[in-house]
C-alpha cells in the first residue's frame, strides 16, 4: 500500500480495535447451530442489540452487540462455505486466507463427528479497552505487542463467557417434552418458598420461551412494565430445579484449556 514501516514500530503500534477469538471444536455430535439456539434463550440485557444472522437457511450465528463491542458465536465452516460464494455473506471478512481449510476441515467431517464453533470479542474502541483492563486488573500498554497474549484472551473471553452464564436459567433447559403436570409438580416441589401465583407465572414463561426467544417476549411486552418482566425473568434465573448438564460448558472448558487448534 505504498507504507513503509520497521517491525519494531509494529510492536509498539497504538491498538484502537482488538478481536480476541477462540475455536472450540465439537467431536460428540454436538452443533454449532444447537448451541446457538441454546445461547439465544440467554436473558439478555435489553441495552443491548442482540441478533440471529440465519444466512437464509437457519440460524449459523449469534451475536451480542453494542457500539463499543461485540461479542459473536458461529459456525466457523458454515461461514467459509459462504465466503466461498461471496465474503459478504460470511461473519469473518478475512476468510480469503483461510479458504483452503474448508476442504480440510470437510474431510475431516466425513470421516468423524467434527465440528468448529467459534467464540470472538471483538473490542472496537480503544476507551472500551482500558475500561475493561482496569475493571479486570490487565496492566499492560495498548500496543500490538503487548495485547497479543493467550493469557489476556482467556481473561477476556472468560469475562464475556461468564456473563452470558450468569443469565442463565435452569428453567429453560427443562426438556420441552415434559408434560405440565410435571414440570408444574418440580417447580413446585424445589420452590417452597415462592407463591402459587408466582410459580404459575414461571409456568407460563417457560411454556412461553419453548415457541419465541427472550428478546421477542421483550418486544411484544414492550409497552408494558418493563420492570415486571425482568423480575420475572430474574426468578426465572433463581428457581431451583432438578440438576442438569449446561450444554455450554464445552465452550468454557476449551478457553479456559486454551490449546490451539490444529489442522
Amino acid at each position: 500500500m505504498g507504507v513503509q514501516t520497521t517491525i519494531e514500530a509494529l510492536k509498539k503500534a497504538p491498538v484502537a480495535t482488538v478481536h480476541y477469538a477462540k475455536n472450540i471444536v465439537l467431536t460428540d455430535g454436538t452443533t454449532p447451530h444447537y448451541l446457538i439456539n441454546k445461547l439465544q434463550k440467554m436473558c439478555m440485557p435489553q441495552s443491548l442489540d442482540t441478533n440471529q444472522t440465519d444466512f437464509r437457511n437457519g440460524g449459523h450465528a449469534f451475536k451480542w452487540h453494542c457500539n463499543a463491542y461485540e461479542v459473536v458465536f458461529y459456525d466457523k465452516m458454515h461461514d467459509l462455505a459462504q465466503a466461498k460464494k461471496s465474503s459478504k455473506r460470511s461473519i469473518e471478512k478475512d476468510n480469503n486466507i483461510q479458504l483452503q481449510l474448508f476442504e480440510q476441515l470437510d474431510k475431516k467431517r466425513t470421516k468423524q463427528k467434527f465440528e468448529l464453533f467459534r467464540m470472538e470479542v471483538r473490542l472496537n474502541k480503544r476507551a472500551k479497552i482500558k475500561q475493561l483492563f482496569t475493571k479486570l486488573n490487565i496492566k499492560v500498554p495498548l500496543t500490538f505487542q503487548k495485547l497479543f497474549k493467550p493469557a489476556i484472551s482467556r481473561k477476556i473471553l472468560l469475562y464475556y463467557f461468564d456473563e452470558l452464564q450468569s443469565r442463565h436459567a435452569p428453567l429453560f433447559e427443562l426438556s420441552t417434552s415434559m408434560t405440565d403436570k410435571s414440570l408444574l409438580t418440580q417447580m413446585i416441589v424445589h420452590n417452597p418458598h415462592l407463591s402459587a401465583n408466582r410459580i404459575i407465572q414461571l409456568f407460563g414463561l417457560k411454556r412461553l420461551h419453548e415457541t419465541m426467544t427472550i428478546q421477542e417476549l421483550q418486544q411484544m411486552f414492550a409497552h408494558h412494565n418493563k420492570r415486571s418482566l425482568q423480575r420475572l425473568l430474574i426468578d426465572a434465573r433463581r428457581l431451583v430445579m432438578p440438576a442438569q448438564a449446561d450444554s455450554l460448558d464445552v465452550i468454557r472448558k476449551q478457553v479456559v484449556k486454551g490449546k490451539a487448534v490444529r489442522m
